[in-house]
């Protein structure tokens, strides 16, 4: 048993990227669970000692971090997903930032302006998505990872928002066949598979259930 334990809600959220890499990579880990209400009602203790009033949280024995990104990083650095030089670790760390854009359009539709906004969000979304089909074709003719030929943290990230893209429009990877194999690529490899299969993961809520 590895000792981390990721402290979230029970949705997959900033902390789906965690768990998909640490699925991928065979690594248990513990889920602690805290009440969606509970929190947005004050009556859980770690919103007043979360260093930034945020989840997810993650342990890794006596060490705890905040944010979801540096917690992606952490485990990159320990679990060997952080490229093979400082250029490689640069151009990650790019690709997973333009990730980070992304998810930062989605959740303000999911949360601010579904109803009125979805058509013109989906209709938008293209050029969101056309860098990262444009990542892809320098490496290996699409057949690689998001950076190289080795995975990295920030494919684990995109995996996920893409994903989460996917459950908003079946479609929207139509007009992007090397993001459409990435995805079949990603979510084929036999560890992250079983995760995805699994019930815990199934049972899981992209977001919050209004």
């Amino acid at each position: 048993m590895s000792g981390y334990v990721l402290t979230y809600f029970p949705v997959r959220g900033r902390a789906e990227a965690t768990r998909l890499l640490l699925a991928d990579k065979g690594i248990e880990w513990k889920e602690d669970v805290v009440s969606i209400q509970k929190w947005m009602a004050g009556e859980v203790n770690l919103k007043k000692t979360a260093v930034f009033g945020q989840l997810p949280q993650f342990q890794d024995g006596d060490f705890v971090l905040y944010q979801s990104n540096t917690i992606l990083r952490y485990l990159a650095r320990k679990h060997d997903l952080y490229g093979s030089n400082d250029k490689e670790k640069a151009l990650i760390d790019m690709a997973n930032d333009g990730v980070e854009d992304l998810r930062q359009n989605y959740i303000r539709l999911i949360f601010q302006n579904y109803e009125t906004g979805k058509q013109k969000y989906l209709e938008e979304l293209p050029k969101h998505l056309s860098p990262f089909e444009g990542l892809l074709s320098k490496c290996s003719q699409g057949s690689g990872f998001i950076i190289g030929n080795k995975i990295s943290y920030a494919d684990y990230n995109l995996l996920d928002i893409l994903q989460n893209h996917l459950n908003l429009d079946p479609d929207c990877l139509k007009s992007f066949p090397l993001l459409s194999a990435y995805v079949g690529k990603m979510t084929s490899r036999p560890k992250l598979k079983a995760y995805l299969e699994s019930e815990a993961c199934k049972n899981r809520p992209f977001t919050p259930k209004k």
